[in-house]
């Protein structure tokens, strides 16, 4: 993997040290830092305390005589979000600003990046003027402004629209452009909430994109959207998840934010390439709950708290879109009310929990599983949520977490109890399931069953 530079100070790092402002000795460390930790140079000053962001920021407006600009309280025009997608922004972390005439203010962390300035330049047609603002409060400020202006349109629920309402309407409608491809998305999503779906698919057929809802493992086709609107729509619905629209030759993950009745739900968005195109998976995750409004028994819910004291493994089962997830959360914001330390492994993080430390895995640079596994452990948890462990490796490094006196949480596929005693019956699950302290097991969204350890070895037995 190559270090992440900065090419402005690349250029202009020597001067650091002819104005004084470092030594050589320290540039060398600072290089060598930045190479392991794959950040770029200025990152590693002010990581290691050698230089504020302030001081590095304003020596750089010196010498460049580029102006900078404080984002913290800056507002940017709203308007100006047309000219850089959000996968450009994010990428070259550049964000807009303003625009006067032919000329579009941005604000930039690398503005010697002339890759950058010519890709902007290219696709928002017009002159670009940088200036230089904080690499952090840029990410901060593209990822605050571009959900608000570039997601779906809070979705209601009338009687009336819940009796008679199909996506299709809105697909024929006569209207053109990106605002329509929105709100055919929107109608979309509207008819899975009213259906009570949490899957949909996108498969691409000779007549356009296949619209496909699965629910309790039925495969029910809702329509086509047709092959002329086929690369607008898939092109818009991944820039709405932040994937990058650009690319179709290999596996993206990304997760699109809606509201419902005001209510923000949040799915994760799965393309992959075919020989037909791409096929898009669309899961829908409901906000969490406290645990207490899903697991009402009292005795239940001390065998829960239990377990989330004390080393071993809790284990969450069900049927596929049984809701493990949900409870996974649930469970999880039950234990952020301690004093511990939780962190969580995740292909996506589905929402974000206060006082759990989420972590998003990213195949693209390399950090998966079983890179992930081998490091948190310098993180000294207490609580670990581990997201679809799968591999045996994974199976052993939860028992050595075990035995270092960690808690784990993590979900296992079975429909039902029976299913599950029969998956465990293998020799790959010997020690895995002696580890495991409770069973929470989703029957049904109205039946939830809980298992302590006792109970629970002798059903396996």
């Amino acid at each position: 993997m190559e270090t992440i530079t900065n090419k402005t100070l690349e250029k202009l790092k020597y001067e650091l040290v002819r104005d004084g402002v470092v030594s050589y000795e320290t540039l060398e460390k600072a290089e060598e830092l930045a190479d392991v930790q794959r950040i770029n140079i200025g990152q590693a000053l002010i990581n290691s305390g050698i230089l504020t962001e302030d001081t590095l920021l304003k020596f750089l407006e010196s010498k460049l005589h580029i102006p900078y600009v404080n984002l913290e309280d800056y507002t940017p025009d709203p308007k100006c979000f047309k000219f850089i997608s959000f996968p450009d922004a994010r990428r070259y972390k550049i964000i807009p600003l303003f625009k006067i005439e032919d000329v579009l203010t941005v604000a930039m962390s690398d503005p010697l990046d002339l890759f950058a300035i010519d890709k902007i330049i290219e696709t928002a047609e017009c002159s670009i003027e940088p200036v230089i603002s904080s690499e952090n409060s840029i990410i901060k400020k593209i990822d605050e402004y571009y959900k608000v202006a570039d997601t779906v349109d809070n979705i209601t629920l009338s009687d009336e629209e819940v009796e008679s309402f199909n996506w299709m309407d809105e697909l024929h409608k006569e209207e053109a452009g990106e605002e329509h491809i929105q709100h055919v998305i929107r109608a979309i999503l509207k008819q899975a909430i009213i259906e009570d779906v949490h899957e949909l698919n996108f498969e691409q057929a000779e007549e356009g994109l296949k619209v496909v809802f699965k629910n309790k493992g039925e495969v029910i086709d809702k329509g086509m959207v047709p092959a002329i609107l086929n690369s607008a729509f898939v092109s818009k619905l991944k820039t709405l998840s932040n994937l990058d629209a650009s690319v179709c030759e290999i596996p993206q993950l990304g997760k699109l934010c809606f509201k419902v009745e005001n209510t923000m739900l949040i799915a994760s968005v799965s393309s992959f390439p075919t020989i037909m195109g791409e096929r898009i998976s669309l899961k829908i995750y409901k906000p969490p709950q406290k645990l207490d409004k899903i697991i009402t028994d009292e005795k239940a819910k001390t065998t829960i708290m239990q377990a989330l004291n004390t080393p071993g493994i809790v284990l969450v089962c069900g049927s596929p879109l049984s809701g493990k997830t949900h409870i996974i959360y649930s469970l999880l914001i039950e234990a952020s009310e301690t004093q511990k330390n939780i962190m969580t492994i995740e292909s996506i993080a589905k929402y974000e929990l206060q006082n759990v430390h989420q972590c998003e895995l990213n195949e693209n640079i390399g950090f998966n599983m079983d890179k992930a596994l081998r490091f948190i452990e310098f993180q000294s948890p207490d609580i670990i949520y581990l997201e679809g462990v799968k591999t045996r490796d994974a199976f052993e490094f939860m028992s050595e977490l075990f035995y270092s006196d960690k808690t784990i949480l993590t979900e296992f596929m079975a429909n039902s109890m029976t299913d599950l005693r029969q998956k465990l019956a293998f020799d790959d699950f010997q020690s895995f399931k002696t580890l495991i302290s409770c069973l929470v097991f989703i029957h049904s969204k109205d039946s939830i069953e809980v298992f302590d350890k006792a109970t629970l070895q002798k059903y396996l037995a």
